[in-house]
C-alpha cells in the first residue's frame, strides 16, 4: 500500500481510530492492517449543521466520505419535495458510484447536525478495493453486502439452535459424497442386485451409451416389481425399472432436491450435468442428523387421517422454519418452503374431507390465493382460498362443495390458520363459483375497477391451482392473462391504488417509525413487503407474466423491461430482506411470550411488540446492520414505486 499522508496521526490515536471506525459494517469485517490504512490515508473534517459537503457544482468526486459521528441529508432537484431524500449516518460510505464512475453526484449532501466525517480520496479508495475484498464487495454491492451481513448475524445469534448439517442453498455438486451404481439397460436383475448388494445401496441407475438417464430401480421396487410379482431373476433391468426418473442438475440446490423427494415421496435423486449422469443424492445427504426433514413432515401429513395429527405436523413446520431460519436460508426459498408444506397439509385435509362427502376431485379445483397462492407464505397468515366448479355444476353440486369447503376451513383454522375475516374462503358463495362465473366477475373487476374490485384484484389475481382438476384454473389463468394485459385503465388504477401508502421514510431520508406501545416501528407488511408485492402484480399483468411469486415477477418484468440487472435484483434483495425481517418476528412472537414493554428496557430487545401485530418491529431492537438493510430496503420499495408511478399511474 501508498505511505500515508505527511502528518498522520500517532500510532496510540491510529489504534483509537480503528477502533471505532470497527464497530461500523463493512469495516468490522476488514482487517486490522485495512482498518489502519484508511485512517492514516483519510482526511478529518468537520461540516456545521446545513453545511454542503458536495454537490453537482462541485465537479467530479474526488473522495468518498465515511461519516464519523452526525448525520447526512443526500437531496436529487426536488426529492425534499416529492419524498426522495435518503439520510446517512455513523458509519455510512458515500458517494460511491460517482466516485467509481469519476463523476459528478447528482445529488445535494449537506450536514443536518454537527458531523465528522472521513474523506478517503479516490486514489486509495481503488487501493483498498484492490487490497481488501469485503471492501471491493461493498462498493460494488451495497444492498447485497448488508443483506449478507444480516443473514451472517442471524446464523451466528441462533448457531446454538441449529439443527441442520448443510446449507440448503448448497449446489448439488457440492453435496454428492459417493459414485452413483450405474448399469446398462440389459443388465439382468441378478447382476444388478448382487452389486446392488455388494456396495451396501438401495438404488441402481440405468444409463444409455452416453450416459444418459433411462431409469432407476431402488429397493422398493425390488418388493414390488420383483419379489411380489414373481419376475425371474433373469430379467432386463428395463423391464422392471422406474422411468421416467425424477432428476437434478448438479447446479440445482439441496433445498430443490429436499422438495423434489417431498412431491414425489422419493427418496433417491439422480444428479446430471449436460444430460450424462454424474452423481446421487439421497435424503440421508440431505439430513442424516435433522430430527425433522421436508421429506419427513411430508410423509407425516400424508399418512395423517384426522385433524388432531394434521395439526402436530402444522406445528412441525414452524419448528422446521424456525431451524432453517437459523441457518440463513434466504426467505424466498424458506417461504416456498413453508408454502409447499402448508400445501401439502391442505391437499390432504381436502382428500380427506372431500372423501368423507362424496366429492369427487374432478367436480371442482381447490385454489390458494393472497400469499399462499405466490407461494410467499410466513408463519402467521390466515386463509385465503377458493373453489372452482365445472359449469357442469348443478345448484345442488354447488351446495354440496360448499358444505365440504366449510369443513376444510374449520380444518384448517384447527391446524393454525385462522379463518379469514374478510370471508375470502371456499366455503363462501363468492369462493365457490363456476368457471364462468369466475371468468364474468374477473371480467367485471377489469372493466370498472372500483375501490372493491381493486381490493379483491390483490388478492385473487395471485391465485394458484392447489388440488383437484388443476385443468379450470389453467382455463381461469389463460382466460384472466390477456384480459388485464390489455386493460390500461385498470393497470392505471392498481398502480394507484398501489401508490396509496407512502414509503416509511421520511423527508431527511429516515426511517419513519410509529409509536405502538411506547415503541418505535413500522409494519413490515403494510408498509413494506405489501408496496413491492403490488408493483410487482401490476408489472406482471402489464407484460403478461403468468408467474405469480414476487421475486420471479419482478425478474421477468426487469428482463423485459430492459430495466439494468443491479437494479431488479436489488429490488428483489430489498423485498427478501423484508421477508426475512417478517418470518424473525413471527418466529420470536412464537416461541414466548412478548410483553408491550419498551424492549431496550430488557436484557435482551426483542423485535416483536404486540402479539396481535405479527408484521410489526421494533426498530430500536435491530442491530446496526440490519436497520441500514432496513433503510436500504425502504429506498428499494420506494424505486419501485416511482418506477410504477412513471409507467402506468399517469
Amino acid at each position: 500500500m501508498q505511505t500515508p499522508r505527511p502528518n498522520a496521526p500517532s500510532n496510540a490515536l491510529v489504534d483509537q481510530l480503528t477502533k471505532e471506525l470497527a464497530g461500523h459494517a463493512p469495516f468490522s469485517k476488514m482487517t486490522q492492517a485495512n482498518l489502519r490504512f484508511v485512517v492514516t490515508h483519510a482526511n478529518a473534517r468537520y461540516f456545521r449543521p446545513d453545511e454542503t459537503l458536495i454537490e453537482p457544482a462541485s465537479g467530479i468526486a474526488s473522495a468518498v466520505f465515511i461519516i464519523r459521528r452526525g448525520s447526512v441529508t443526500g437531496v436529487h432537484g426536488l426529492a425534499d419535495v416529492v419524498g426522495n431524500a435518503f439520510e446517512y449516518e455513523a458509519g455510512d460510505v458515500f458517494p460511491v458510484s460517482a466516485v467509481l464512475s469519476a463523476r459528478a453526484v447528482s445529488a445535494h449532501y449537506r450536514a443536518t447536525s454537527d458531523t465528522f466525517v472521513w474523506m478517503l480520496p479516490t486514489v486509495h479508495v481503488n487501493t483498498l478495493a484492490q487490497t481488501c475484498p469485503v471492501f471491493a464487495d461493498f462498493i460494488n454491492g451495497r444492498v447485497l453486502h448488508f443483506l449478507q451481513m444480516s443473514r451472517d448475524a442471524l446464523r451466528q445469534s441462533y448457531s446454538a439452535r441449529s439443527m441442520l448439517e448443510q446449507s440448503l442453498e448448497r449446489p448439488l455438486a457440492r453435496v454428492m459424497h459417493t459414485q452413483p451404481l450405474i448399469c446398462a439397460p440389459s443388465t439382468s436383475l441378478t447382476q444388478a442386485l448382487s452389486q446392488m448388494h455388494e456396495r451396501r445401496v438401495g438404488s441402481m441407475l440405468v444409463v444409455g451409451q452416453q450416459s444418459e438417464l433411462l431409469g432407476i430401480l431402488t429397493r422398493y421396487d425390488i418388493l414390488s416389481k420383483i419379489t411380489l410379482a414373481q419376475v425371474p431373476l433373469s430379467t432386463a433391468i428395463e423391464q422392471v425399472m422406474t422411468s421416467p426418473v425424477h432428476a437434478l442438475t448438479d447446479e440445482h440446490t439441496a433445498q430443490d432436491a429436499a422438495l423434489l423427494m417431498s412431491r414425489h415421496g422419493v427418496r433417491h435423486v439422480p444428479v446430471t450435468r449436460s444430460s450424462a449422469v454424474v452423481g446421487i443424492v439421497s435424503e440421508r445427504d440431505l439430513f442424516a442428523l435433522q430430527r425433522l426433514s421436508i421429506k419427513q413432515i411430508s410423509t407425516a401429513i400424508r399418512a395423517s387421517a384426522d385433524v388432531p395429527s394434521l395439526a402436530h405436523c402444522a406445528s412441525d413446520i414452524r419448528d422446521l422454519a424456525k431451524d432453517l431460519l437459523a441457518q440463513g436460508v434466504h426467505s424466498r426459498q424458506l417461504t416456498g418452503l413453508i408454502s409447499h408444506l402448508n400445501d401439502v397439509l391442505t391437499q390432504q385435509l381436502v382428500t380427506l374431507t372431500a372423501k368423507a362427502h362424496g366429492v369427487s376431485a374432478n367436480e371442482f379445483c381447490w385454489i390458494a390465493l393472497g400469499s399462499e397462492g405466490r407461494g410467499e407464505q410466513t408463519i402467521s397468515t390466515d386463509q385465503d382460498n377458493a373453489l372452482i366448479l365445472s359449469n357442469e355444476a348443478s345448484a345442488g353440486d354447488v351446495s354440496r362443495l360448499m358444505m365440504m369447503a366449510k369443513d376444510v376451513n374449520m380444518a384448517l383454522d384447527a391446524c393454525g390458520f385462522p379463518l379469514c375475516e374478510g370471508g375470502i374462503m371456499a366455503s363462501e358463495p363468492q369462493c365457490c363459483m363456476r368457471l364462468d362465473q369466475w371468468k364474468t366477475r374477473f371480467e367485471e373487476w377489469v372493466q370498472f375497477g372500483t375501490p372493491e374490485h381493486l381490493l379483491n384484484a390483490s388478492i385473487f389475481f395471485d391465485f394458484r391451482s392447489l388440488c383437484g382438476k388443476s385443468a379450470l384454473a389453467d382455463e381461469l389463468r389463460a382466460h384472466v392473462t390477456p384480459l388485464a394485459k390489455g386493460s390500461r385503465k385498470f393497470l392505471n388504477l392498481l398502480a394507484v391504488n398501489g401508490l396509496s401508502i407512502d414509503v416509511p421514510l421520511n423527508w431527511l431520508g429516515a426511517v419513519d417509525t410509529t409509536k405502538h406501545n411506547g415503541v418505535a416501528t413500522i409494519d413490515l407488511k403494510l408498509q413494506g413487503t405489501a408496496l413491492v408485492v403490488t408493483a410487482a402484480r401490476v408489472f406482471a399483468l402489464a407484460f403478461g407474466i403468468e408467474a405469480t411469486a414476487t421475486a420471479q415477477r419482478l425478474q421477468a418484468f426487469g428482463r423485459m423491461a430492459n430495466v439494468p440487472q443491479h437494479e431488479y435484483e436489488a429490488w428483489v434483495t430489498g423485498f427478501e430482506f423484508l421477508q426475512t425481517l417478517r418470518l424473525r418476528v413471527q418466529l420470536e412472537l412464537g416461541s414466548e411470550p412478548t410483553t408491550p414493554q419498551n424492549p431496550l428496557t430488557r436484557a435482551h430487545p426483542k423485535l416483536a411488540v404486540d402479539s396481535d401485530q405479527p408484521n410489526r418491529v421494533s426498530v430500536e431492537a435491530l442491530n446496526d446492520v440490519d436497520r441500514r438493510m432496513l433503510k436500504e430496503s425502504m429506498k428499494v420499495a420506494r424505486s419501485i414505486q416511482q418506477r410504477l408511478s412513471m409507467d402506468y399511474a399517469r
